[in-house]
């Protein structure tokens, strides 16, 4: 029987086998927290973090005098926090954030004096801080954000002289700032937005607050200007002051040359005079700018030339909602690496600058609502990651750039304006297929709407008022089946409304007045669930229905349409005037003949479709039921319990990743959300769904379905769902996460085999991609945390986010081609060629998959510590081999050394001895491919599908020499291994 002392999570004191730290978190346990804990009076940590545990805080724990450190944070724990746990006289750090808790913060914890972290983040707590926190003379860290607390910020904070961080975000807090506060010289971190707090700065802030790295005082009502001594606190990472009422002009900021963060969103700033901006030109020196917002204020003047000297780390820009005027400096040109750019709302002039069509990563472009004049540049037909794009509301004019066709990547385009003219190009249309709102309204546009707008399949909301269009409504509209608001009044469109759009259901505004239309109104508007419709000023005929939006004269607008008649009293329209007995009988007749004859063909046409389904089915052999999974955002929100953070299994650039279980039980899947705030994360969500829905291999992971909706918030939400593969990613094979204060357990460990599997599993997948599709596709982002792993260890690539089609006939592009979409993927596995502005090409990926290999066999990751001076992974690797190839070889795939060793030689016989020396150079073998494949020049790399067969061969060198009397059993495409050697066990 094992002693308790050995148990996971537990480990005991040498002298009396007593437990001492009781680490179990991250175990996925449930239930409640047992009172008996509390009978562990040696007990010193105790830590049930990221749990599904619920119910209260068992008071017991008050029992246990010697802990130190509790945790409790990331549950679904209930009640109060318990006020004897006073008890714990000895308790140095509390953590119970991220819970259900609520009641008060209780006074007797007061009494901790040794306490040094107090965390109550993300509750329901309520009442007021007790005075008394300010008696704990050793407290560093206070946070207590996302809750209900109120009253004021007791004054004995000031008496803290060891605190470094207080964040107190989104709660009640009122009153004021206590003055002492502003002289806490240790405070790196002050964060208290989201309250009601008012008063200004102290105008000596920046010299009282010498080390404030983090200042976040946004949504309150503070008053006052920005104090000037701001600038002396030189550390100042983070100043955030948006959301207030602060008034005057910004101070010089030039010695703030570490600020990553400006915002200064929404205040009575500036004074509508020349020189407001000149505060711009002193941030020029800041090296790590990434976010700047002084949009929502009272800025005037020029924006000045100097904005082109700012950081190329700057990625948001906010001027919008100011009275800036004139020009657009062509220096904005300098700003390579800006992906969100607005100046909408102020009284820019001039043309727009051709120069931001060379800001390839832009993301959101809004020059709305200004003064603009001349044509639309064609160079913005180069922003080819453009998500949003916002002209409207100026003066422009000119037709439409067809290079606009080139931004396949638009979700939101804005041109309504009153001087653009031409036709709306076919060519625009074509490609713009992820839109979901067009906009052209108010223009001087002619022509027909292009039949290519049946391809905009994801279309919410059309507007094309105020033109001088004419011809009839396609019929291809219908195809755009998740229109909500379709507007073409002011026209001169003719004919009928097509039956095709019988199809758009989804439609809630329906604008078609003061046009040239004729015919019946159709009878299927009855069933739209529409809130406005307007078909007035035309010349409809006939009889009006009398369902649905028709039952109610404030929706429905018809006037001027004088050959209607019937419909509700309302309308005071004339009766229509029916057919005689005779010819109503003959019509009767004509229409059950009709209506038979249709009966027959729709019969037909169902056993001609149930036959051809058949065929479908048969051809694809056993389809999987998982394509049709209900995924609605309630269904995700219900498999995910809430998206709660238990069931958080991994988060990336563009969102998070949950497990969730769907449909009672019988699916897990693992489901992509997107976080839409996050400027890319749509491009990433369309990128993702027009890779997947063209590949389909056994290395790939799969995507089940997808779900673009709207949630509880009315805010946009999209998510992926994908196969559940139960071993996670390969990155947390490679680099197990160590668990403190807890017995030592045996880690996860991969064999030689197993790691050879997978690159094989890897290679075969980026085979796929690179010489098997019908269009060449590149991943981008191969690395360990984008391969998982099924509970086969079978190795499968996903997160297709920053892939690429290659449309170009040549398949690899020239690596020395401009780039037009910068630096893609991540730091170490980006090949050197992106970093100096070259096209994606297949030689990316073959690099990405070198360094991958040599991490899987030398244990290293590429931005390891010890890669300094110009030294990379790479060349670490080739240095070594061939004589020293034991000192970078993984040490988990390594023979034991010392006593073992020795033990091993006496007893192995010379014929194992070979088998170990084949293995050893088959590793060299496997190195040298990574090598190959992860050198400089991209055309001299290893091509991918030779990769693979050398790799086939050394796997199968060394199945036939190391384990030849094991027993062997074939699992799918791997070899599963028996009591392998020692070089090949974890």
């Amino acid at each position: 029987m094992i002693h308790f002392c050995q148990w996971q999570g537990v480990t005991c004191g040498r002298r009396h086998q007593r437990v001492t730290v009781l680490n179990l978190q991250s175990l996925e346990l449930v239930g409640s927290i047992s009172p008996y804990v509390g009978n562990l009076s040696f007990l010193r940590n105790l830590s049930l973090k990221n749990n599904t545990l619920h119910k209260e805080i068992p008071p017991e724990i008050g029992r246990l005098t010697r802990l130190q450190v509790l945790e409790l944070q990331y549950n679904t724990i209930q009640g109060e926090i318990p006020s004897n746990l006073s008890g714990c006289n000895n308790l140095v750090a509390l953590y119970v954030g991220y819970n259900q808790l609520v009641g008060e913060i209780p006074t007797t914890l007061t009494s901790l004096t040794k306490l040094q972290l107090f965390s109550i983040n993300r509750n329901n707590l309520t009442g007021t801080v007790s005075p008394f926190f300010g008696n704990l003379s050793f407290l560093e860290k206070f946070s207590a954000y996302y809750n209900n607390l109120g009253g004021s910020i007791p004054d004995s904070f000031g008496q803290l002289m060891k605190l470094s961080a207080i964040s107190v975000q989104a709660n009640r807090f009122s009153g004021t700032i206590p003055r002492s506060m502003y002289n806490l010289s240790s405070l790196l971190t002050f964060a208290v937005s989201g309250n009601q707090i008012q008063g200004s700065l102290p105008f000596d802030i920046g010299i009282t607050l010498p080390n404030i790295e983090v200042f976040i005082f946004a949504a309150n009502q503070f008053t006052g200007s920005i104090p000037v001594s701001i600038s002396n606190a030189t550390n100042l990472n983070t100043f955030e002051m948006g959301d207030n009422k602060l008034s005057g002009k910004v101070p010089s900021l030039e010695k703030l040359n570490r600020l990553a963060s400006l915002i200064l969103t929404s205040n009575h700033l500036g004074s509508g005079e020349p020189d407001d901006l000149s505060f711009l030109c002193s941030l020029t020196n800041t090296t790590y700018l990434t976010f700047l917002h002084i949009n929502g204020n009272n800025f005037g003047g020029k924006l000045p030339k100097c904005i082109g000297n700012f950081s190329a780390t700057l990625f948001y820009f906010y001027l919008d909602n100011n009275k800036i005027s004139e020009n657009i400096p062509a220096e904005i040109g300098n700003l390579i690496n800006l992906e969100d750019l607005r100046t909408g709302n102020n009284k820019l002039s001039s043309n727009i600058p051709f120069e931001i069509g060379i800001l390839h990563k832009l993301v959101y472009l809004d020059l709305s609502q200004n003064k603009f004049s001349g044509n639309i540049p064609s160079s913005l037909g180069n922003l080819t990651a453009l998500t949003i794009l916002n002209l409207g509301n100026n003066n422009l004019q000119g037709s439409i750039p067809l290079s606009l066709g080139q931004c396949q990547n638009l979700l939101r385009l804005y041109l309504n304006n009153k001087n653009l003219s031409g036709t709306i190009g076919s060519e625009v249309i074509a490609h713009s297929v992820s839109l979901i709102i067009l906009d052209l309204k108010a223009n001087q546009l002619i022509g027909v709407l292009p039949m290519e707008v049946g391809n905009l399949k994801n279309l919410e909301q059309l507007d094309i008022s105020e033109n001088m269009m004419f011809g009839t409504i396609p019929t291809t509209l219908g195809s755009c089946v998740t229109l909500e608001f379709l507007a073409m009044r002011r026209n001169f469109f003719q004919g009928v409304i097509p039956s095709s759009l019988e199809s758009l259901k989804g439609i809630k505004v329906l604008d078609l007045s003061n046009n040239n239309l004729s015919g019946n109104i159709p009878k299927f508007l009855e069933f739209w669930d529409l809130q406005i419709l307007n078909l007035s000023y035309n010349q409809f005929e006939g009889e009006v229905p009398t369902e649905g939006v028709f039952k109610n004269m404030s929706a429905t607008l018809l006037k001027a349409n004088d050959k209607l008649c019937g419909g509700i009293p309302e309308f005071q329209l004339p009766k229509c005037k029916y057919l005689n007995s005779k010819k109503r009988k003959m019509a009767l007749n004509l229409k059950i003949i009709i209506s038979t004859a249709s009966g027959l063909f729709g019969v037909t046409l169902i056993l001609l479709l149930l036959f051809l389904y058949s065929l479908l089915k048969k051809r694809n052999g056993s389809t999987s039921s998982d394509s049709n999974l209900n995924v609605s955002y309630q269904s995700l929100l219900n498999a995910t319990n809430g998206f709660s953070s238990t069931n958080l299994i991994g988060v990336g650039s563009f969102g998070s990743v949950y497990k969730g279980i769907l449909d009672q039980g019988r699916h897990t899947v693992a489901i992509k959300v997107l976080n839409l705030l996050r400027h890319g994360a749509s491009k990433s969500f369309v990128a993702e769904c027009e890779t997947l829905r063209n590949i389909r291999h056994r290395n790939l992971v799969k995507v089940l379905t997808i779900c673009s909706s709207i949630d509880y918030q009315g805010r946009d939400f999209k998510a992926l769902v994908y196969e559940f593969l139960g071993n996670g990613n390969l990155d947390e094979w490679l680099h197990p996460t160590p668990r403190t204060n807890e017995a030592i357990e045996e880690p996860r460990k991969l064999s030689l085999i197993q790691r050879l599997n997978i690159t094989i599993d890897v290679a075969s997948a980026l085979d796929y991609l690179h010489h098997h599709c019908q269009t060449p596709i590149v991943h981008c982002d191969l690395k360990p945390s984008n391969i998982l792993l099924d509970d086969e260890m079978v190795g499968h690539v996903g997160d297709f986010g920053l892939a690429k089609f290659l449309h170009d006939a040549t398949q690899d592009c020239s690596p020395n081609q401009s780039s037009s979409i910068g630096v893609r993927g991540t730091v170490g596995y980006t090949h050197p060629e992106y970093g100096m502005g070259n096209e994606v090409s297949l030689y990316g990926d073959i690099y990405s998959y070198g360094i991958l290999l040599l991490e899987m066999f030398t244990g290293k990751r590429p931005t390891d510590s010890i890669f300094q001076d110009n030294l990379n992974l790479h060349d670490f690797v080739k240095a070594a081999l061939p004589e020293r190839k034991i000192d970078i070889i993984d040490p988990n795939l390594l023979w034991v050394r010392q006593e073992e060793e020795t033990r091993r030689i006496n007893n192995t016989r010379n014929e194992d001895q070979n088998g170990i020396s084949k293995i050893q150079e088959c590793l060299i073998s496997i190195l040298g491919i990574g090598v190959a494949c992860s050198i400089e020049f991209p055309r001299e790399r290893m091509n991918i599908s030779t990769v693979v067969v050398e790799l086939h061969k050394i796997r199968e060198s060394i199945l036939k020499k190391s384990i030849r009397r094991q027993r062997v059993r074939a699992t799918g495409n791997h070899i599963a291994i028996r009591k392998p050697l020692s070089i090949l066990q974890n």
